[in-house]
């Protein structure tokens, strides 16, 4: 257990922060999940941006690595430009 007021108040902190992460990670995922199941090219180009622009959030927040998430766009693009 902590010792110290400042310990206790970072252990709270790092919760919330790992609950937020969580949160955006997981719908990230799903929105990728969501556009690599679209058929239609035109509202998978729309997709895209926003999606792109999640992972580009994540990657600087180092929720994930900022080369995952250039694989991660560089794959949907390919997916969505091949529709």
């Amino acid at each position: 257990m902590a010792n110290h007021k400042s310990a206790l108040k970072r252990i709270r902190s790092n919760e919330a922060k790992r609950l937020r992460n969580r949160y955006k990670h997981k719908t990230t995922r799903n929105a990728i999940k969501k556009l690599r199941d679209m058929s239609d090219k035109k509202e998978a180009e729309e997709l895209l941006v926003s999606v792109s622009s999640m992972i580009d959030k994540l990657a600087k927040k180092n929720i994930i690595h900022n080369n995952k998430a250039a694989n991660l766009k560089s794959g949907l693009a390919k997916h969505v430009a091949s529709l």
